[in-house]
């Protein structure tokens, strides 16, 4: 049983931004936990984690030699707890006052923090009050970060059972335009197996236009963090894995899919870590796949669309 005193888990990732921290902390399971494919919420607890006990999961992260040794360096902080960390219930307001307090104090060179929340816990206090904290540290930006996961409405609410609607979705980046922060959009390559991969590739083709056109009237900064899907313990892709009718895609899918985004006015961060959760054999990526994973790295690094390109041809070849 994890430490409730303890981060769940955290490391270190390369983004365009520079080092990037990475924070997972340890609380109580995301309230929704209707998503299907979804385990994350298997990871957190069971019970409510109040707020001492978060503090301390803050206070671990920040004495952590290895963050210390980094603190300078550290130029954007993730911030996860599998569910929503805008969710007071599950995620004290207290102890996410003292994590930005935290944060604006050890690290002097950051310019962006971002939240992972369910767009139904964003809420104008909220941001009034991150908006304020932003310019009593270096950051320069805030960034939410909400899943969005299937382009296609019926699959991403009537059986993936997610619970956004564009509605829902266009007024939460109206709030971010307006209040001048960032966007993060998690979406997942084949995450059913309603999907054949030509699918799967043309509904992330579909969300990579719909995003841009948002970005186009609102003015909002997106970024789209693409998660080719791999299959978890104890998930409905699990049972259909085992049977043979799912098939993870590949990072050459994955390439495929982000390519359409080249000219476009939003990003495409690539999710190319499978956080040791896949089942055997059910990760996207292949015996084989080291030279196609530093492609993807270097372009996560640069938003080069070449390294994309030379990764299809890889395969082809």
């Amino acid at each position: 049983m994890p430490d409730p005193c303890k981060p769940f888990q955290w490391w270190f990732q390369n983004t365009p931004q520079g080092l990037t921290l990475f924070i997972v902390f340890y609380c109580q399971a995301c309230r929704y936990r209707l998503c299907s494919g979804c385990g994350l919420h298997k990871t957190m607890s069971k019970d409510h984690i109040d707020y001492r006990q978060i503090m301390h999961q803050i206070d671990y992260i920040f004495n952590a030699p290895q963050i210390l040794d980094h603190s300078h360096e550290i130029k954007k902080v993730i911030v996860s707890n599998n569910g929503s960390v805008l969710d007071e219930d599950t995620f004290s307001s207290t102890a996410l006052m003292y994590l930005i307090a935290q944060v604006n104090t050890h690290f002097p060179t950051l310019e962006i923090l971002s939240l992972e929340s369910r767009a139904e816990h964003v809420d104008l206090c909220e941001l009034e009050f991150l908006r304020r904290a932003l310019h009593e540290g270096s950051m320069e930006h805030v960034e939410i970060a909400i899943g969005f996961e299937i382009f296609d409405d019926i699959i991403r609410n009537k059986i993936f059972r997610k619970g956004l609607s564009r509605k829902q979705f266009e007024k939460f980046v109206g709030l971010m335009a307006d209040h001048n922060f960032w966007v993060k959009c998690y979406f997942m390559l084949k995450p059913t197996s309603l999907f054949t991969t030509k699918d799967a590739i043309i509904d992330i083709h579909k969300a990579i236009d719909y995003l841009s056109d948002q970005a186009k009237k609102t003015g909002a900064h997106i970024n789209m963090h693409l998660n080719p899907t791999f299959v978890g313990e104890g998930t409905e892709l699990h049972k259909e894995f085992e049977a043979g009718e799912f098939e993870p895609p590949t990072l050459a899918d994955t390439a495929r899919a982000a390519l359409h985004a080249k000219g476009k006015p939003i990003t495409v961060y690539l999710g190319i870590s499978d956080e040791g959760l896949a089942v055997p054999g059910g990760s996207f990526i292949r015996e084989g796949d080291e030279e196609r994973l530093e492609l993807c790295s270097k372009y996560n690094t640069t938003y080069d669309y070449s390294f994309l390109e030379k990764l299809i041809l890889s395969e082809i070849e």
